[in-house]
């Protein structure tokens, strides 16, 4: 199976181009719904929610194990209960495939918090 969380970021500094509306509209269905494209299609966004500090950092630093590994690092604006992230390719300037990889990976990261620590109703 070749989903996007098995593939691998390749580099892009200084060649090729940022994915195009449709292109991001086709990888966007391949991730978690809740990831969403800012108006200027430079930006995927999700905010994940915790129960408390303790598991935003937990999270916060399995993030920081993949991209390390991947090579390609979000921007996080991190709260007591919360993380957002934001992808983007900025050698790019806008999204390019490795956004999208690393989205299904942070998705990948997150499942275990959403099944263990959240009550399902």
């Amino acid at each position: 199976m070749d989903t996007l969380e098995h593939k691998h970021c390749l580099p892009c500094e200084g060649f090729g181009a940022p994915l195009d509306h449709m292109a991001i509209q086709e990888q966007l269905k391949k991730i978690n719904p809740a990831w969403q494209v800012s108006a200027d299609n430079k930006i995927i966004s999700r905010d994940f929610q915790f129960k408390n500090y303790y598991q935003t950092i937990a999270f916060v630093n399995a993030l920081a194990w993949m991209t390390h590994f991947e090579n390609h690092h979000p921007d996080l604006e991190v709260g007591y209960n919360h993380c957002l992230v934001n992808y983007s390719t900025h050698a790019l300037n806008g999204l390019s495939m490795n956004d999208f990889i690393c989205a299904a990976k942070v998705d990948t990261i997150f499942k275990p918090y959403a099944e263990k620590f959240y009550d399902k109703k």
